[in-house]
């Protein structure tokens, strides 16, 4: 009998009814051979790390392993797979997601009452306080020649004689109310001791409705008239908040504490990336091969995906395109609640083709992605026994994965169980 234990390029061992024979130079004492060691449930032809993943490793389960285990397998099959072709795209702010705030007028800045001086990168929401302006005051404002002050006096005597006369209409008010509601209680008095008539109760009680409607009236124009306030000193101003237009992240800021600025200077700059837009440029020559109907993937530049690639839709933009390069961009939507993705940053763009074709798939599930990215099966190369094979992945639909390169057709990859067999062969527990 005769069973191959090892498998490499420098050196290759077999045993013959317990013998051992090899090409190395040096072979330990039988003695250390025949220690006895407890069987495990799992043999590996040779121990591998995942930093050496081009050697074949046949990995081999006991029936108490396999049936813990619960490997599952199926064959590799021809498939009718949509096509897909990747672009390279970019990811932009759309129109109106950035604003820049300018001063209303010229003046000082500082920072809102009990709050800090605004950060860049700080996140913000529509209508919050981030600065306050003091305006600055001409000198025309500051002092006031003798006709403005003669006026301003006129005006003020004219807003004090306005109160008084309004103070005099609601204390005239009450007492007209007063005597309205003493002749309604008189009238009833008479009505109840029959010496009088309904009619003359009708009319008292009109009469005091009426004194009650000028009363309203009276505290009305009283309360208008006290609002007009005269005794502020000529040059004193309150400072104007500067709010924020929209909720996002501040992109910029333009000015410091204590500086004067002029109006219509540029304060600071803040940008929506809650959504943002996807740049495809795709050749004119393709253009016809393209389904729109179809959602776009979005990947990294690698072009690799996975289970958590992002599909975009086409939206209507403003045309553009690239005469040089014979293409013409395309945009999607792309949410981004989470910040995951940042403007200006390359994609991967996958757009499905019309059509489809016949293509070598396995199982979604059965792929492994090792730590460089790369993608691997466990291929069935005897009863329960196992190799990883490299593939290559395509495109992936309700769960089948279409492979550029792999297994032949028809070759049984295991579905179920391949983290327990990735972790086996690699020594790391699940």
């Amino acid at each position: 009998m005769i069973k191959v234990i090892y498998k490499g390029a420098a050196l290759i061992s077999v045993a013959f009814s317990g013998f051992l024979f090899g090409t190395a130079g040096c072979q330990k004492p039988p003695s250390d051979l025949a220690k006895a060691k407890p069987e495990s449930p799992v043999k590996t032809t040779h121990p591998v790390s995942e930093s050496d993943l081009n050697r074949i490793n046949v990995i081999e389960l006991t029936d108490d392993a396999f049936g813990r285990l619960g490997i599952k397998t199926e064959a590799v099959a021809m498939r009718a797979m949509l096509r897909s072709r990747s672009y390279g795209a970019d990811l932009m702010l759309p129109s109106g997601a950035s604003i820049i705030v300018s001063a209303p007028l010229a003046g000082t800045m500082e920072s809102p009452a009990g709050q800090a001086f605004p950060q860049i990168g700080q996140r913000v929401t529509e209508g919050e306080t981030l600065l306050s302006l003091l305006p600055m005051l001409s000198p025309e404002r500051d002092v006031l020649t003798p006709a403005e002050r003669i006026r301003f006096a006129e005006a003020k005597n004219t807003v004090v004689q306005s109160q008084i006369d309004a103070e005099a209409q609601v204390q005239q008010s009450a007492v007209t109310v007063e005597a309205a509601r003493i002749a309604l209680e008189r009238a009833e008095r008479l009505l109840k001791d029959k010496s009088g008539s309904v009619r003359a109760v009708d009319e008292a009680q009109a009469q005091l409705l009426l004194a009650q409607k000028t009363m309203e009236a009276a505290v009305l124009r009283k309360k208008t008239v006290d609002s007009i306030n005269l005794d502020a000193e000529p040059g004193k101003v309150h400072a104007v908040p500067i709010t924020s237009p929209l909720t996002g992240i501040v992109r910029t800021i333009q000015v410091q504490p204590g500086q004067m600025l002029p109006a219509g200077a540029p304060l600071f700059e803040v940008l929506n990336d809650q959504s943002l837009w996807v740049r495809v440029p795709v050749y004119v020559g393709d253009i016809a091969e393209i389904d729109f109907s179809q959602k776009a993937r979005l990947t990294l530049l690698d072009g690799r995906q996975s289970d958590t690639d992002i599909f975009v839709e086409l939206i209507a933009a403003p045309p553009t395109a690239m005469s040089l390069a014979s293409t013409v961009d395309y945009y999607f939507v792309l949410p981004n609640t989470e910040s995951k993705f940042r403007p200006g940053q390359k994609v991967a763009a996958h757009l499905t083709l019309k059509g489809s074709s016949e293509s070598s798939a396995v199982p979604w599930s059965a792929v492994y992605h090792d730590i460089y990215g790369g993608q691997w099966v466990f291929e069935v190369v005897g009863e329960r026994q196992y190799v990883r094979r490299r593939v290559e992945v395509i495109s992936v639909q309700d769960g089948w994965a279409a492979i550029k390169r792999g297994p032949a057709v028809g070759t049984p990859v295991v579905t179920a169980g391949v983290a327990e067999l990735t972790g086996t062969e690699f020594g790391f527990a699940r």
